[in-house]
């Protein structure tokens, strides 16, 4: 290669057109000589993956060149504009003399560009616009959808659809819901007796195991017994297993502290900021808050705040109620018609049986993300108002997460941290290995779902805990994938949207209007066999 100082360079450098004349400055030319080689040897890089002359661009990535540029156009009293053609993005410029400007002759291309869309720049680029267009089309597809429901059902919403005759007829369970408090009360006084050492320690576990196991074995007995509506029946199995849970974590913080208490050193304890007396105190007060408290894991002390926001309890409830209704209309209006025009999916036309699983899946989805909306945002910070509990992260964005094992740990944060807290880690603890630990955790959320599902409609056919055991191969599955395109980016999508797309694909296209038909159809034939 010549040396720069010893020829006129050319900017843009091209054999067969001389826009610009460069006058050769060997103080400028030697500064830049080293950048302007390597940029050019980079450019043949380049040009030689993508099949593309970048000589084009050698002459215009160095600002000194520029600088050289204009010097020379001044001192031939040629006036300059500086920034034109600017490299986007790299700071780089180049003059162009005013002669030049707005010709024919000007260059319309001064570098290699990737078009917006291609593998390398479209996430570089804001997707506003599009995200709007999902937007419009979504608002649009869905308004057609209800006039179409509307012109073909009218309005089904009935004025019975919360409270019935026959949700008269369930006052056993709203003696059995009201009842519940009993447990907890037996709960304290077994701690109290253990406080005093009036009882050993066996007696205590053995005490605790007969309260939690009769908090939860009593509900399901009066479900069963009555031929309760399926909606009551859900609501006291629902508020049993929060007993249920409340319970154990009652039961096993208290014997960690007095564990805790025969291990440690007095010395130890003074050094830190834990006060064992305190914890080690059973107090009526601090259960009665637990029980009613947005929380799965007790502890003797929470985090409050200072003050009740009043008009913003009243705001949240409005909110609460707007949308319970909108649940319960889009409920009536939308998924009963679809259900009770389709077969059993395992049963029937396998087409006919796919069709109705999509139709299903968009109501099914709004209503869940609706509930998710109304129970962990609206009613647990309501909740945690009035009682000015400070530890507010009931959930986390979960919608983002890039496995299904990130959604898991994101969703329920209550029900996370009482499976951490009181499962988990204890197995853990005692040498069970990380695999065998997280399948205990998804088999006794599976049995929760299934006892809070099968009960109220009297069937048992195990589709809840299939689903909830069938988590498992899927977290496998989402990681998997996760890993295998963390580099390669699947071309178009970034490490994790695989996962994302999964997770939404099975959880709530397929999976819950899957359940629902499932639960529906052997209800009814339930129904149809007792007539």
């Amino acid at each position: 290669m010549a040396n720069p100082s010893e020829q006129e360079t050319l900017v843009p450098s091209s054999d067969s057109v001389s826009f610009l004349r460069h006058r050769p400055n060997s103080a400028a030319t030697a500064s830049s000589k080293t950048s302007l080689t390597s940029d050019q040897n980079s450019a043949t890089d380049c040009g030689e993956d993508s099949g593309v002359d970048r000589s084009f661009d050698a002459g215009m990535r160095n600002r000194g060149e520029a600088e050289e540029e204009m010097k020379a156009a001044a001192e031939d009293g040629v006036e300059c504009r500086e920034g034109v053609a600017r490299d986007e993005g790299k700071g780089a410029g180049v003059a162009l003399p005013a002669s030049f400007l707005y010709r024919a002759s000007a260059p319309a291309h001064w570098k290699v560009r990737e078009s917006p869309l291609s593998s390398d720049e479209i996430f570089k680029q804001s997707h506003a616009g599009l995200f709007n267009l999902c937007i419009v089309v979504l608002i649009a597809v869905n308004g057609r959808l209800m006039i179409e429901n509307l012109m073909k059902y009218g309005l089904l919403i009935r004025a019975g659809f919360w409270f019935s005759s026959r949700s008269m007829r369930d006052w056993p369970l709203l003696m059995c819901c009201l009842s519940l408090p009993a447990f907890p009360f037996g709960a304290f006084a077994v701690e109290k007796l253990a406080q005093h050492k009036f009882i050993t320690e066996p007696l205590v576990i053995f005490l605790h195991v007969l309260l939690t196991t009769a908090a939860i074995i009593y509900p399901v007995f009066v479900i069963l017994k009555f031929d309760s509506a399926v909606l009551s029946g859900f609501t006291l199995m629902f508020l049993a297993s929060i007993v249920w849970l409340k319970l154990v974590s009652y039961a096993h913080t208290n014997y960690d502290i007095r564990t805790l208490s025969k291990t440690i050193n007095k010395d130890d304890m003074c050094s830190s900021s834990i006060d064992l007396d305190n914890l080690k105190s059973v107090s009526l007060k601090s259960l009665v808050y637990f029980m009613v408290a947005p929380t799965l894991c007790y502890q003797p002390s929470y985090p409050r705040t200072t003050c009740i926001r009043k008009g913003w309890v009243i705001r949240q409830l409005i909110k609460c109620l707007l949308f319970t209704g909108l649940m319960g209309f889009m409920i009536e209006q939308y998924i009963n018609p679809i259900v009770k025009n389709s077969q059993h999916p395992l049963k029937g036309n396998l087409l006919n049986a796919i069709e109705r699983v999509l139709k299903l899946s968009v109501p099914t989805l709004y209503v869940w993300l609706c509930m998710f909306y109304c129970f962990f945002h609206l009613w647990l910070n309501i909740l945690a108002e009035l009682l000015r509990f400070g530890d507010r992260e009931f959930y986390k964005d979960w919608w983002n997460a890039k496995t299904v094992e990130e959604y898991w740990r994101m969703w329920n944060m209550p029900v996370h941290k009482w499976v951490i807290r009181h499962i988990y880690s204890p197995c853990i603890r005692n040498g069970i290995s990380k695999g065998f630990a997280v399948l205990i955790s998804f088999f006794v959320s599976a049995v929760f779902h299934e006892l809070c599902v099968a009960v109220p409609c009297h069937i048992f056919k195990f589709w809840a805990f299939i689903g909830i055991m069938f988590q498992i191969p899927l977290v496998i599955l989402t990681k998997y994938l996760q890993n295998k395109f963390r580099n390669t980016m699947l071309n178009y999508l970034k490490p994790g949207q695989v996962g994302n797309m999964i997770f939404w694909i099975f959880f709530s296209i397929l999976g819950q209007p899957m359940c629902v038909l499932l639960y529906y159809h052997d209800v009814m034939n339930r129904k149809a066999r007792t007539d």
